[in-house]
């Protein structure tokens, strides 16, 4: 029982303490993240049947883990709708699927927090999370450093266990039999590197004495052994702006289905992972026109950008620091200009532009850098009556996300990796986006909402 728990290491150290909301595509998950001073890794927890983030046993665990540097995520990977419907029918609890792609959206969250961004990560999974935590480490092998099950059943994971490169620790009670048959197999599965470790005497639940105890030891010191050797830079990158879209959209579920709702891409680039997003919450999409100005010979140095509407956003840092005389910029705007004014008449083939006063605006592009080509949209749409503006990008500079925050409404920066340098780093594939494929995806969707 909590109650008979023993304390293990030391003084409680200076921490963060937040009780947050994950959303992902189709729900908002309940979480508590604890962030030690000067923490050196986050683990996520994946609690197994009928448990939570208020199971005593993984919030001791927790303490444990928090108490020795290591920042922790406690979720519900249910919600209280599901987990009423598993009460009664336990099968949710064995959608090991589901559960895996719910814990990396938690991970894909963490991942853009200030306070955890920069942090390897492990998972401690006990029963069938720890199958759901082997799924998602093999689907994602670099967003995850480290794995420890706790009574798990990797077994429900047997398939990909060969494709888990994290390190892993399969930690079984003594008197857990059949438990203790499941793991040996799915450690013989296993190709990275994996040790287990058998508690002698405890039950699946380790409540004998000491047991609970024992565990926690264990997983704790695996944890700061191997996250340790991870590169706080291995972070997530994306097949092209397709797979980006598919990330964005999975983070704005609160949007889906609403009437009030635009999605709008940035041309070229943006277009592709606005198109996944729109319809991922089958929503409409449009475009709104923003052209960078970039700095003449270094063009893809923005030293500023245009919208629809006449408007101008420079770049005063890099307008200063290169010392850019004002008929340059000029220059630069009028020739702009003139590409904006004709994309703006092929892609719309003569329909009007979308209403945007009183909507809830989604503006999307393949990456934020400098952020000055979305400042320019989103103070354009500011000035067209927008109600709400939401910045949704795959990937962006820290710095660049962090300013965001204060100027929109809402924003989702997938995955913020330091050094940024350059959007396109990020993708495997970043090949350009032609005008032929804008047309293409927009007509895709206006195709779509008429056969609605």
């Amino acid at each position: 029982m909590a109650e008979d728990l023993q304390e293990v290491g030391g003084a409680r150290m200076d921490h963060q303490e937040l009780q947050v909301e994950i959303p992902l595509a189709s729900v908002v998950l309940a979480g508590d993240l604890v962030v030690p001073s000067g923490a050196t890794g986050v683990v996520v927890f994946a609690h197994g049947s009928g448990s939570g983030r208020h199971s005593p046993r993984n919030r001791f665990v927790a303490a444990v883990f928090q108490d020795s540097g290591l920042a922790t995520l406690l979720i519900d990977l249910l919600t209280s709708a599901e987990e009423a419907i598993d009460a009664r029918t336990a099968h949710l609890r064995f959608d090991v699927g589901l559960l895996a792609g719910r814990l990396l959206g938690a991970t894909d969250w963490a991942a853009a927090q200030p306070a955890t961004r920069r942090l390897p990560v492990g998972y401690f999974g006990a029963s069938t999370g720890a199958g759901a935590a082997l799924i998602a480490a093999a689907e994602r092998p670099e967003a995850v450093g480290a794995i420890v099950s706790r009574g798990g059943r990797p077994d429900l994971a047997m398939a990909v266990l060969p494709r888990v490169t994290a390190s892993t620790l399969l930690i079984v009670g003594g008197a857990d039999g059949p438990v203790i048959t499941f793991n040996e197999q799915a450690f013989a599965r296993l190709r990275a590197e994996k040790k287990l470790e058998i508690i002698p005497g405890a039950g699946h639940l380790f409540e004998e004495p000491g047991a609970l105890e024992a565990v926690a030891v264990l997983a704790r010191d695996w944890f700061l052994r191997h996250l340790a050797q991870v590169p706080r830079a291995r972070v997530q990158r994306f097949r092209d702006r397709a797979d980006a879209g598919r990330a964005v959209a999975a983070r704005l579920g609160r949007y889906a289905g609403r009437p009030d709702v635009l999605v709008l891409g940035l041309p070229r680039g943006g277009v592709p992972v606005a198109y996944e997003v729109a319809t991922a919450l089958g929503v409409p999409l449009d475009v709104f026109l923003v052209r960078k100005l970039g700095v003449p010979g270094q063009d893809e140095l923005a030293m500023g950008a245009i919208a629809s509407g006449g408007v101008r956003v420079l770049n005063h840092d890099v307008v200063a620091a290169l010392r850019i005389p004002g008929d340059v910029i000029d220059t630069v705007a009028a020739r702009e200009g003139v590409e904006l004014a004709r994309r703006e008449r092929e892609y719309r083939d003569g329909r009007p532009a979308p209403e945007i006063r009183g909507q809830i605006v989604i503006l999307v592009d393949d990456g934020l850098a400098t952020g000055a080509t979305m400042r320019a949209a989103v103070r354009a749409l500011r000035q067209q009556g927008a109600a709400h503006i939401v910045v949704a990008v795959p990937a962006g500079a820290p710095e660049t996300c962090d300013t965001f925050r204060d100027e929109v409404d809402d924003i989702v920066c997938v995955i913020t990796p330091e050094p940024f340098h350059a959007v396109g780093l990020w993708y495997d594939d970043f090949s350009q986006t032609t005008d032929d494929e804008v047309r293409d995806l927009l007509e895709r969707v206006r195709r779509g909402a008429h056969a609605a």
